[in-house]
């Protein structure tokens, strides 16, 4: 089969001939029809090859922690509701499934997983930018009935990320509040769908440019500010000079981080998602009280189909660029430069010559 790996520290991820995996007992043997790019990918090919060997993400490594597919085939003794043709997403933050945060779903915080070394698919395990999947367990997959894999594939991430993020501060975002959204990309796009589907905030959405606050724009945001030095002083004035009551910085950079701690509320939500090498610095005075900093990881396996189910009701849709496998490694390049409206979603050969 084809897949995407990344073969050499340093050097952009190739496509490759390897043998189709062999599910072994309890496994499932997915047939990928759509795996999305992201941030995260960049930010691990982009490791000094000592932190990468360090924190041990094996070579080479099929990238793709995005996934969507179908079951192609069970392992022995795979005791599960899934057949053989069933439409599945992947849960991508896999655990250890018996700690007390796994027995709740929450396998994004799995406490064991770092001494089992378990890994996400992607992200340490192989992953979904393949014509074929190997997934360790049937508990990480879950249904996408009729939903199109392509429009959709990027919610395992994407979606269940800013999901989870908004999710925690809900009783914070009733009628006449604010959330400020900062970036407007991947992440950023769809949580600003989140926020008008669950929430009764008004939305404040900041990026760098014209090009892409009017994706925002097209999304559902309010009020679009271009995020300069004159961005925090505009946020203020929206919101009355009482600041937002939620911040999501999709970013997470070293002039974004400041900027979301400035135009805190009293009482607010600072959520960091994004992975920009950015840190937060603050102290009494220096942001408003009772404002809570929060950095989530992923999202629950619940969330997922909450997130899912967002998109069956049409309250939540993902903008796209769309490239075969062949095409992937031009992907990565795009993504780098800054070109991707929304996300980028790869889709294997082998699904489209069958029709799927």
């Amino acid at each position: 089969m084809k897949a995407l790996r990344y073969v050499e520290v340093g050097k952009p991820p190739v496509v490759v001939d390897i043998p189709t995996p062999t599910p072994g007992p309890g496994q499932v043997l997915v047939k990928v029809t759509a795996a999305g790019v992201c941030h995260s990918d960049d930010y691990v090919m982009g490791l000094p090859e000592k932190d990468y060997l360090e924190q041990q993400y094996p070579l080479p490594l099929t990238l793709g922690h995005e996934g969507v597919g179908v079951v192609h085939e069970l392992g022995d003794g795979a005791v599960t509701a899934l057949k053989v043709g069933d439409a599945v997403a992947v849960y991508g933050p896999w655990g250890c499934g018996y700690c007390h945060n796994c027995s709740q779903g929450r396998e994004n915080y799995c406490t064991n997983a770092v001494e089992l070394g378990i890994r996400p698919p992607g992200l340490g395990s192989q992953g979904s930018m393949a014509e074929y999947m190997l997934v360790d367990d049937p508990r990480h997959l879950v249904p996408l009935g009729d939903l199109d894999p392509v429009q959709n594939v990027a919610l395992t991430d994407a979606g269940l990320t800013p999901y989870h993020a908004i999710k925690q501060s809900l009783p914070k975002l009733g009628a006449g509040t604010y959330a400020v959204v900062i970036g407007t990309g991947g992440l950023g796009h769809v949580g600003i769908q989140i926020l008008k589907a669950v929430s009764g905030a008004t939305v404040i959405a900041l990026d760098v440019n014209e090009e892409k606050l009017a994706l925002a724009k097209e999304v559902g945001a309010d009020i679009t500010i271009i995020s300069d030095s004159d961005a925090a002083a505009k946020i203020m004035d929206a919101t009355h000079g009482l600041g937002a009551n939620a911040v999501f910085d999709f970013v997470g950079a070293k002039p974004t981080i400041p900027l979301a701690l400035s135009v805190a509320a009293i009482e607010a939500d600072v959520t960091i998602v994004g992975i920009g090498g950015g840190t937060a610095e603050f102290g009494f005075g220096s942001i408003n009280y009772d404002a809570a900093v929060r950095i989530p990881y992923w999202g629950y396996r619940n969330e997922l189909i909450e997130v899912l189910d967002l998109a069956r009701a049409g309250k939540v849709s993902v903008e796209i660029q769309r490239y075969s496998l062949d095409e992937s490694p031009k992907a990565y390049a795009d993504l780098k430069e800054g070109t991707i409206r929304g996300r980028a979603v790869i889709v294997p050969e082998s699904t489209e010559r069958s029709g799927r």
